[in-house]
């Protein structure tokens, strides 16, 4: 699924993406852009065996949130432009997960509206996460006090 308005690019989608030419659309026909900051999430493996996760959401919802979230951020930052994705589905160990990538007139902006954006993502989104392990076991995924403390620094 996806959402374009405003300079603001939002998809859950199952399908890998190309950060490379991601950037080229964030920075498409702008000239004000002086920074532009990415995040690029890959599924972590661990000393347990993970092999990979399983991604759920309730798209029409979770499209919702997303792009409430980018109006957020654009706004609070007055960012040129914003992209978020979000892959769902299985995920191998190494693969890409989520892009945050946002374009700014200055980086403070930049860097700030990235760090919200991916705090939000990792509290707020609504995405059920499975890890699934080489022995054949697997156990949903619980938020972390860490990641909630993040959150509530904005």
């Amino acid at each position: 699924m996806a959402f374009k308005a405003n300079n603001i690019r939002v998809r859950v989608q199952v399908e890998d993406f190309n950060v490379a030419d991601e950037q080229a659309l964030l920075c498409e026909s702008n000239t004000n852009i002086g920074a532009v900051v990415q995040f690029t999430g890959v599924v972590r493996g661990d000393e347990n065996g993970l092999t990979g996760i399983e991604l759920e959401h309730y798209p029409g919802m979770t499209q919702a949130v997303l792009e409430q979230l980018a109006l957020e951020a654009t706004q609070r930052w007055s960012l040129q432009a914003v992209t978020l994705i979000h892959r769902v589905g299985w995920l191998a160990v190494g693969q890409q997960i989520v892009l945050v990538a946002v374009a700014a007139s200055h980086r403070a902006a930049a860097f700030a509206a990235a760090e919200y954006l991916m705090d939000f993502l990792k509290t707020q989104a609504p995405f059920w996460k499975k890890e699934v392990f080489g022995n054949g076991e697997s156990q949903w995924v619980v938020a972390k006090a860490s990641d909630q403390d993040r959150l509530e620094r904005w």
